[in-house]
């Protein structure tokens, strides 16, 4: 949501690494910045900060939750069809993913702007903040003679932008508000991934090991 601000204020954008921006709302006239003994905290500085030396913190997400699903990737063991007719394996498997997010802070650990973000993200969206899910099946592959099969998941994920309000009781880097942005991803709450499987030639190596 917008924040409406007092006439006097002023705001000034400031670079934030190389990765990000940071916005900064400067109460009065700030002084003049000075290359050689002025700098800008990132915007992991920031969130370090958040409910630990603030007097506000708060996350406002912005636009809706957009949902896609992440690259297939191999799951289980490959199984390796020896015989001359085709057959039917069964691979057992499990798969965790997890969160990621614009700061390399994990949002299951022990940091305020975490908490502060998972609570947010309730009040908005009406679910809870996924961090982490593991699931675990059993599939059937059908191979051919001389043949190895492979289990391939794509998990659900969300996606979710917005940005971090801070409030300092003092100056922090020359001044008392910052707005810091934010990104984070990780898994739905319905894992309705795709589950695929493919099957190739074995290679003289693998039948020689295998078979």
């Amino acid at each position: 949501m917008p924040v409406t601000m007092p006439a006097p204020l002023r705001r000034t954008m400031l670079a934030c690494g190389s990765a990000a921006a940071a916005f900064v709302l400067a109460a009065g006239p700030a002084a003049p910045a000075h290359a050689d003994h002025e700098d800008t905290p990132t915007v992991r500085q920031l969130l370090e900060k958040c409910d630990n030396g603030t007097d506000v913190c708060d996350f406002h997400p912005e636009g809706p939750v957009r949902e896609h699903q992440a690259a297939r990737h191999a799951v289980g063991a490959p199984v390796y069809n020896c015989t001359d007719r085709e057959q039917l394996m069964s691979v057992g498997w499990s798969d965790t993913t997890s969160e990621s997010n614009s700061v390399g802070l994990s949002l299951g650990g022990e940091y305020g702007f975490a908490e502060v973000f998972t609570v947010s993200f309730k009040v908005t969206y009406g679910h809870e903040w996924t961090n982490s899910h593991t699931e675990s099946q059993t599939t059937t592959v059908a191979t051919g003679p001389g043949e190895v099969g492979r289990v391939y998941v794509g998990p659900r994920m969300q996606t979710v932008k917005g940005t971090y309000e801070l409030h300092f009781p003092d100056r922090y880097y020359g001044h008392y508000y910052w707005y810091a942005p934010f990104e984070a991803t990780g898994p739905t709450d319905d894992q309705s991934g795709t589950i695929t499987q493919s099957t190739r030639p074995m290679t003289s190596e693998e039948r020689a090991a295998y078979c």
